[in-house]
């Protein structure tokens, strides 16, 4: 029988945790962007098109911000792609830096 703790574990992420890598959201960003100028796609266009904040496109473009899935999913059918052809190249940039 398993021994439950007498105190709840405190909610939320443990001191010092990190979700945010600029490494992986620059490459993001840079690869979004290639795909929408290859698109012929301003921002607001692929905002439209994703259901997006133009400014939210413009940060994740920038490296500023790292998506969601729900906005991966997004993006990938604004710029009529599979997600996999936007993070791919972030993934390589993450396996490389570990």
């Amino acid at each position: 029988m398993p021994i439950r703790p007498k105190t709840a574990p405190k909610a939320g992420r443990p001191k010092g945790a990190r979700s945010f890598d600029e490494i992986v959201a620059k490459q993001l960003g840079a690869t979004t962007r290639e795909r929408r100028l290859d698109s012929e796609m301003s921002q607001e266009q692929l905002a439209d098109a994703s259901g997006l904040e133009r400014s939210y496109v413009g940060r994740l473009e920038r490296g500023g911000s790292q998506p969601t899935l729900l906005a991966l999913l997004k993006l990938a059918k604004g710029l009529r792609c599979e997600v996999a052809d936007l993070i791919g190249p972030a993934e390589k940039a993450f396996r490389k830096r570990k």
